[in-house]
């Protein structure tokens, strides 16, 4: 006898780099504006702002290189090429020397944004949840152990478009290291293993139309491959 009254759903993961098993997703955060150019172009001083942060549901991930269908409700969906932290283990208060022993892996990821809800709910002060949380929203490749990738704080992170290059950048450029993100959400919630961080995006991010495939590629990395459909 099931101790549900419905079904319960599917845990989602993402693939290992040469592993048939996968990586179980608990939650997923996101930091906004970790990028100084970006920061820039979206309108604000990354010399004066503290690192913030939101969420995606788990269940919005899109994995396995899968297309990504044009969401409703927009007619400005953009691109994020960002760089994504698995933990394998979690905390609060966590001192940013101690983070880099929590990270599980990496992957290449897409942080799809529909800019124009999101534009109307910034305008108006309410929340950014259906602008960035919305239906495969949170695109992410294949994960990379750390204990083979060493630590990540530094290498390209680019992104095209049908081959053009839209976004073109270092790691090294973020605003709030990888150890310093961990160490700034740590403060506001219990992180755990199975948690994904994406870790902001470089400046360049736009639009994308049906029947164009974006790229992102981060060196090290397996490249990230989604066409929207």
């Amino acid at each position: 006898m099931s101790d549900f009254v419905i079904p319960p759903a599917a845990i989602p993961s993402v693939p290992v780099s040469g592993d048939s098993r996968r990586f179980p997703v608990r939650r997923i955060f996101c930091v906004g504006r970790n990028y100084a150019d970006h920061a820039r172009e979206m309108g604000h001083d990354p010399d004066r702002e503290p690192p913030f942060f939101f969420g995606k549901p788990a269940d919005a991930l899109l994995t396995d290189g899968g297309d990504l269908p044009y969401p409703p409700q927009t007619g400005d969906l953009h691109f994020e090429a960002e760089l994504v932290v698995a933990l394998g283990g979690g905390g609060t208060d966590i001192a940013p020397g101690d983070a880099q022993g929590l990270i599980w892996g990496y992957a290449a990821g897409n942080d799809f944004t529909r800019r124009d809800l999101q534009a109307v709910a910034k305008k108006a002060g309410r929340p950014w949840d259906l602008a960035k949380a919305f239906d495969l929203s949170a695109a992410c490749g294949t994960l990379h152990p750390a204990a083979q990738t060493g630590p990540l704080d530094r290498g390209r992170i680019a992104l095209t478009v049908d081959g053009d290059l839209r976004q073109d950048g270092d790691l090294s450029q973020m605003i709030w290291p990888v150890a310093d993100v961990i160490a700034h959400l740590s403060q506001s919630v219990r992180l755990a293993a199975g948690d994904l961080i994406f870790t902001g995006t470089p400046a360049g991010v736009g639009a994308v139309a049906r029947g164009q495939v974006v790229k992102v590629e981060i060196e090290g990395l397996t490249p990230l491959v989604t066409r929207v459909v």
